[in-house]
C-alpha cells in the first residue's frame, strides 16, 4: 500500500522574523508507523524539495525515540530532502494521506488549491484522511462532494486554543485551528492541554498535538486494515 504524507513549505512565523515549518516528531513519528507497517510512503510539499522544520522542534526538549531514529536515518533524511511538489500528486495513486503539523500549514497549506482538491479527491474516494496538531486546519476549506465542508458533522480534534496561548502566539497564526474546526461545523473534541488523543470518524482521522502524531497514525493505519 501506498501513503502520501504533506508537508508546508512555509517558513515564516508571520511577522515576528522568527522562522517555522513543520514540527519534527509530527513528521517522524507518523512516518515511522507507515514505514514499519511496510506501507510506501511518499512525501510532497507546495514547493517540493527540503520543507523547512520548525528549529523549535529540534531543540534537546523536543526530541523522542522517532526524532532520534530520524537523525540517524540517512535514507528517511534524503527522502524529506526531496519531497516532491504537491502539483504533480495525484490522489488515484495513493491509498491514503496523512499531513503533519508545526504552524507552516496554516499559512500555505490552508489556502493551496492544489491540497484542498487533492484531499477532497481522497475524501470522495472513500481513502484514510490523516491529519495532527496544526495541520487539521488543512480542512478549513476542503469540502465534500455534496458542497459542504468535509469537516461539518465530524468528530474532530486539533492544536487547542489553550495550548496555542500556552506557546504564546495566538495574535501571531492566521486562525485558531480549534475555532475554524468549530465554524466549519466539525464537532470539536479534545483532552487536556499537550495529553494524547486522536478521533476517528468515518475515514478522517485527526490528533491534537505533537504527543498525538503517533496515535492518529495507528489509526489511520487500522482504517488500512494494517
Amino acid at each position: 500500500m501506498k501513503i502520501l504524507m504533506v508537508l508546508t513549505s512555509h517558513d515564516k512565523l508571520g511577522n515576528t522574523g522568527k522562522p517555522t515549518g513543520f514540527w519534527l516528531e509530527e513528521f517522524a513519528a507518523p512516518y515511522y508507523v507507515f514505514h514499519d507497517a511496510g506501507l510506501d510512503v511518499t512525501l510532497a510539499s507546495p514547493k517540493g524539495g527540503q520543507p523547512p522544520l520548525d528549529p523549535k522542534s529540534d531543540e534537546p526538549d523536543a526530541q523522542t525515540d522517532d526524532t532520534r531514529r530520524f537523525r540517524g536515518d540517512s535514507a528517511a533524511q534524503k527522502l524529506l530532502a526531496n519531497t516532491q511538489k504537491l502539483e504533480s500528486i495525484n490522489a488515484d495513486d495513493f491509498d491514503a494521506v496523512f499531513y503533519p503539523g508545526g504552524h507552516g500549514p496554516l499559512w500555505d497549506l490552508a489556502e493551496d488549491q492544489n491540497s484542498i482538491k487533492l484531499i477532497e479527491q481522497f475524501w470522495a474516494a472513500g481513502k484514510p484522511v490523516g491529519a495532527v496538531c496544526h495541520a487539521p486546519g488543512v480542512l478549513r476549506k476542503v469540502s465534500k462532494p455534496d458542497g459542504t465542508p468535509l469537516v461539518k458533522g465530524k468528530r474532530v480534534t486539533g492544536f487547542t486554543n489553550s495550548e496555542e496561548d500556552g506557546v504564546g502566539l495566538t495574535a501571531v497564526v492566521p486562525f485558531l485551528v480549534e475555532d475554524e474546526l468549530k465554524n466549519a461545523g466539525g464537532l470539536y473534541e479534545r483532552t487536556d492541554d499537550w495529553g494524547e488523543y486522536a478521533v476517528v470518524d468515518g475515514h478522517l482521522v485527526t490528533g491534537q498535538n505533537p504527543a498525538s502524531s503517533a496515535i492518529a497514525a495507528q489509526e489511520l493505519l487500522k482504517l488500512l486494515d494494517l
